[in-house]
């Protein structure tokens, strides 16, 4: 006579079927993400801003309106959401482009920083983002904190990116490092836009080559007086 021993699975672990259903819904969910924010996107440059509603992006996600708040407490997650997409190749630019030593020293991760901010075209998506938030020359708070929101989770990855980089350095020191020159990218912003419209041509990256130039000097030196008038 031939017995049956039952599988005894630990407490806790799914079967197959169960590992399936798992993956299928979180594929689902992926998906459902990815439609909302390309919507969004989409929504973005033809309302000429943040002008749609909930159900305009639900009905061009294709998705349930319930669908778009099981994934986005509100419009602007949405929009941070755009924004963070349409930053992740400057990040990728960014991490790829870090070819120092990984010493831990603030001068080294400094100039790291320096030649990758100068070789990444930071302009096609700041003058798309900048478009896309609205009219060039609207200056709401909504609109000026959506876009500072981007550059603040710029950098927070920037920091993780640096600090995993340079795993040996100073946690304040990669911090402080970030937090200057993403601070210092916000100000830059704000007079490209002043002086470009947020145009995406040759001219607008000249001027954001000088501007950038200024602020890796102003961060590399400091504020040191100079030697006294004679």
């Amino acid at each position: 006579m031939s017995s049956t021993v039952p599988v005894v699975r630990p407490v806790g672990s799914a079967g197959p079927t169960e590992r399936q259903a798992t993956d299928r819904r979180a594929a689902l969910k992926d998906r459902h993400r990815r439609a909302i924010v390309a919507a969004a996107a989409a929504l973005m440059e033809e309302a000429d801003g943040v002008r749609f509603t909930v159900d305009q992006l639900a009905e061009r996600a294709d998705v349930a309106r319930r669908t778009v708040f099981n994934h986005f407490a509100s419009l602007d997650e949405v929009v941070a959401a755009v924004s963070a997409d349409v930053l992740d190749p400057v990040l990728d630019a960014l991490v790829a482009g870090m070819t120092s030593a990984p010493t831990g020293d603030a001068a080294s991760m400094f100039d790291d920083l320096a030649a990758v901010l100068r070789a990444t075209d930071l302009v096609t998506p700041m003058a798309w983002l900048t478009r896309a938030l609205g009219p060039v020359e609207d200056e709401s708070p909504v609109r000026a904190g959506l876009l500072l929101r981007g550059f603040s989770d710029l950098g927070e990855r920037m920091t993780a990116a640096l600090a995993a980089r340079h795993p040996d350095a100073d946690a304040l020191d990669v911090h402080l490092l970030v937090g200057s020159l993403m601070s210092g990218l916000v100000v830059l912003h704000r007079h490209w836009w002043a002086a470009t419209a947020a145009a995406d041509d040759d001219a607008s990256r000249r001027t954001w080559a000088d501007l950038l130039e200024r602020l890796l000097d102003t961060v590399r030196t400091g504020y040191r007086a100079g030697p006294p008038a004679p």
